[in-house]
Formats: C-alpha cells, structure tokens, sequence
C-alpha cells in the first residue's frame, strides 16, 4: 500500500475530502496493526469499534511506542522487531514492569547519527499512554489470552480536571487586537507583511469563522466552497464521529468569506482537481494543512497578546475564547454548547465559571507603589 494513491469513490452524502481523510486514518492505522503482534487482533477490533478514529490511531501509536520499548529497553522480550514478540513475554509482564515503563516515558531521548532528542511527556500524555497499555492488557485477559489482570497495580496518574486549570482565552479588547492586525497588518513583520497583503482576506475569513463558531481545527481545515450556502445563509460542516452539522451564517462571516472569495481566492481552473473545492488554500494553491492554519493562529494571537510567535494561543484558545465571549454575552449555556458540539454541559459550564477580568479588577486597586510614591 505505501506509496499507492487513495482513490475516492464516494456514493455517500459527505464531500470527497472527508471521505479520503477518513480512509487516510484507516489505512494508517491497518499499517501500524501490521507492524504489531498478531495476538494483538482482538484489541484492533476493540478500537475500531469503540473509539474515535483519531483516537484509535492514538492508542496504536503509544502501543507501537510500548513494544519498541519492550525491544530496545529491557529484557522482557528475545523480539528484534514488535511482530516477533510472544504472547507469552506478554504473559509475563507484570504491572511493576508498566509502571516503570510509566516513570520512562516522562523523559527519554532518542539518538541518531547526529543528533540526541530529548521528549518530556506532561501528565496528559502520560495519562493517555496508560490508557492505551491498560485497555489493551484487559482486552487481552477479556480475551482469555492472559491469565491475570494486571491493570490495578498500575501507578495512578493524575490528571488535573477541566476546571482546575485555567481556561486561556482571549479578552474581547484583545480579539479587537488581533482583528486589526488581519485586517490592516499592524504589527507584523516586514516580512510577514509582504506575505500578509497575498492573503489577508483568507486569514481574515479564517479567524472568523474560528470567532463566531467554535470550530475545531479539523472542522475548519476540512471546509469546502461547496460547503456554504449564501443564499440560504447557512454553511456545513462535518463533527466527530461524521456528524454532518448545518451552521447559521451572520453577517460579519458572510461578509468576510465573500470577500476573500471573490477578491482573493485563485480562479477554479487554475487549481488542481483535488484542491479545487477546497475552501481555504496556501498560496501553492494547495488545501491549507492543520499546522499552517495551526501557525497562522499563533501569529495573529500573538500579536493581540503582545507576546512572542511561540507563546501565541492555538485554534483551540480561539474556541474557548468563541465560548467565554457567547456566554459573558448572556446566551444559554445549553445553546453554547450545541453551537460548539459538546458532549457534556458541563464542559460548557467551566467557560462560564471564567470570569474575564476578575482578576484584574481584583489587583487593578492595590497599586502599592503608586500609593508609596504619592505619600
């Protein structure tokens, strides 16, 4: 399969793009389970039937993670590759053994010729690992392939909980920043300039649509031309798990996909076929990536944050902050959390516990200095 084009045909109601990014995944992850331990087939059948696709591609990565490490980092396998390892070796690990495996993974390097990398893992991936190795050692006792379910003697991992983290996000004086910057581009670079004046009306309609609507970075990057509907004033798009969702156009959105498609936007047969309907594009003519929307994101959230590129927020930020503006503007919880495609309100309710500037009207009288050097 390596190196072999995916070719669509789509007999059902989705776009083609939607369609080919699902069976991208799939055939990711058949690639992967190739590379696994055939014993390992009823766990395969596990996650594709009970988790995400993204997901489940996850959970094959961090398993591929572990038996390379089984391989490369102790003697509880005589494998030279992930295949070869026994269902017996496997039989044999006990739960000390994960819990090392745990306490590597927060900090390893890997060497190559020139270089040595070291990855540090916070406490949600780390999390998440677990998750993997212990869905999978149960699957295998369900199984009957094992004897014992050596799952409880895993060291627990703490994860702090939505609501003990601060919700980053930006202020609505800062969102006013950064529509100033896509649309004049002030505070950018001169290079950044020059780029900027080829696509600003893009990166206008972009930020946006991520402003008004929430949208995940998936949701977006995936948009077509044939996804809005002008003159009913609506626009599609396609959730997790392939929910199809019909979005609400106002004015503001209407107004700055428009322009950047009629003013900026390269004509149709100038493109190729696959990218064609394609809503956002690099000036490759190519569908924009995660990453470069990813990057686009920072650079303009980092202006309106006064920080560096790096520091810059992500989609995600511009989602929560889609989420604290809609609330501190009195609508429902409930409906913010339709718009936004929650599972649970109570996701929803931790943006409404946010209070923008509590803290700063907290501080904002206590200017101990100015009160010193006006004695």
């Amino acid at each position: 399969m390596a190196g072999k084009e995916v070719r669509i045909h789509n007999k059902s109601d989705k776009p083609d793009n939607i369609v080919k990014k699902e069976a991208q995944i799939f055939q990711e992850c058949e690639e992967i389970e190739k590379e696994l331990p055939r014993f390992l087939k009823g766990f395969f059948i596990y996650l594709k039937g009970n988790v995400l696709p993204m997901s489940r591609l996850a959970y094959l990565h961090d398993i591929r993670f572990f038996c390379n490490y089984l391989i490369s980092e102790t003697d509880l396998t005589a494998a030279k590759q992930t295949s070869e390892i026994t269902l017996k070796e496997f039989e044999d690990i006990k739960a000390v053994d994960i819990n090392i495996y745990l306490d590597y993974c927060r900090k390893y390097k890997v060497e190559t010729d020139k270089n040595i990398y070291v990855y540090e893992n916070n406490n949600k991936t780390l999390a998440r690992k677990k998750s993997s190795v212990s869905v999978m050692f149960k699957q295998l006792y369900r199984d009957q392939l094992i004897s014992k379910n050596i799952t409880d003697g895993f060291d627990p991992i703490r994860v702090p909980k939505a609501g003990e983290k601060e919700i980053k996000a930006l202020q609505d004086d800062e969102v006013m920043i950064m529509l100033d910057a896509v649309s004049n581009g002030t505070g950018l670079t001169k290079h950044e300039y020059a780029y900027w004046q080829k696509t600003k009306k893009r990166d206008k309609a972009i930020l946006m649509l991520f402003l008004t609507y929430g949208l995940r970075l998936s949701e977006l990057q995936q948009l077509n031309v044939s996804s809005f509907h002008f003159s009913r004033g609506e626009f599609k798009i396609y959730r997790k798990r392939g929910k199809e969702s019909t979005m609400p156009l106002n004015e503001s959105s209407t107004a700055a996909v428009e322009d950047y498609l009629a003013n900026e936007r390269p004509a149709e047969d100038t493109l190729l076929e696959e990218h064609r309907d394609a809503l956002f594009l690099s000036l490759q003519g190519k569908r924009m990536t995660d990453r470069q929307i990813r990057e686009l994101v920072k650079k303009y959230t980092a202006i309106a944050l006064n920080t560096t590129k790096k520091a810059g927020y992500s989609p995600h930020k511009l989602r929560a902050t889609a989420a604290t503006s809609l609330i501190g503007r009195g609508n429902s919880i409930y409906d913010v959390a339709a718009l936004l495609d929650h599972d649970q309100v109570t996701t929803t309710q931790l943006y409404a516990q946010h209070k923008q500037n509590v803290k700063r009207d907290l501080v904002k009288d206590m200017e101990w200095e100015k009160e010193r050097t006006e004695k």
